[in-house]
């Protein structure tokens, strides 16, 4: 899926994809939001499309799952509806392939042979995570560390990782052994009041963990789009207002997978990775497992 997310980057690069601001919907309670991402991907994708996605936090708390998705996907000559994918293991998808850009790019930098890796959050988008790491690093990979408020399911964690993994106490543990530390939680606070280690690569996948002081100082803040991810009460936007971070003074996805700006940064330092999520890269990722149905002839035809 990471080949997915280059191929788009370079595409946006290009110019050939257009993508509009994401609403946010708010009704009734203002805990729960859903999302509206349009986008046009040109290049070998060469679709249109939307993903609408739903995320109602109390869910969980119902039996239900905390966030639904669907994308649909539009021919780009004809506007025809070509696919409607409901599920939410396509975001979840994303958002691991997204974080395994900034890994790989990341281990280019470092180039450690070991590596000790931390996760928060053990729901889906904290179980593809560990997996998606576990593929990038293979045998560099040498301990993990995982929390969850709720427990860790050690039946979720691949067979073979089971004997590197260590169940942690509380955050602490987890963020104080790790090289490369995933955020993946539902956090309504911000819990994070420590300054990384050196070094170390800090996925702020759930946005909204960390406390301002803790990484105020971190030279190497990482985003997809700055317009996208500085507001909703993100960990930007927090250092934007506070500390007066700027868009000239963060670097992009695209940065650092395509002109490699990443290795020109001191690798002694942290490096902050924040991604809001952005719908060129639902589009491509759809429209790949859209493609590979048809071409296994999975799904349903609905003939209009």
């Amino acid at each position: 899926m990471t080949g997915v997310i280059k191929e788009v980057l370079r595409t946006e690069e290009e110019g050939d994809t257009v993508r509009p601001l994401k609403p946010y919907l708010r009704f009734q309670n203002p805990r729960n939001r859903i999302i509206a991402m349009p986008a046009y991907v040109g290049g070998d994708v060469k679709l249109a499309g939307i993903k609408w996605i739903a995320s109602f936090p109390d869910n969980p708390t119902h039996g239900l799952p905390r966030a639904h998705n669907t994308v649909i996907l539009n021919d780009t000559d004809t506007g025809q509806p070509v696919a409607i994918v409901h599920s939410g293991l396509l975001s979840g998808l994303r958002t691991a392939a997204v974080s395994g850009m900034m890994l790989q790019a990341y281990m280019e930098m470092q180039g450690w042979p070991d590596v000790a890796l931390g996760i928060i959050g053990w729901g889906p988008i904290g179980q593809l995570h560990l997996r998606m790491c576990a593929a990038l690093l293979g045998m560099k990979l040498k301990r993990v560390f995982l929390y969850d408020l709720k427990g860790v399911d050690v039946s979720a964690v691949p067979a073979e990782l089971r004997p590197l993994t260590v169940v942690a106490q509380d955050w602490r543990e987890v963020y104080r052994n790790s090289d490369v530390f995933a955020t993946c939680t539902v956090s309504n606070e911000r819990y994070i009041n420590e300054r990384p280690r050196p070094g170390m690569l800090l996925l702020g996948v759930s946005l909204r963990d960390y406390a301002p002081d803790s990484v105020a100082h971190i030279a190497t803040v990482v985003v997809d789009d700055w317009e996208e991810v500085c507001r909703e009460n993100t960990d930007i936007e927090l250092l934007h207002t506070r500390f007066g971070l700027q868009k000239r003074d963060v670097i992009t996805l695209a940065d650092v997978v395509l002109q490699r700006k990443l290795l020109q940064t001191d690798r002694r330092e942290p490096v902050f990775f924040n991604p809001m999520g952005l719908a060129v890269f639902d589009i491509g990722i759809a429209g790949y497992y859209w493609k590979r149905a048809t071409a296994l002839g999975i799904g349903t035809r609905l003939l209009v």
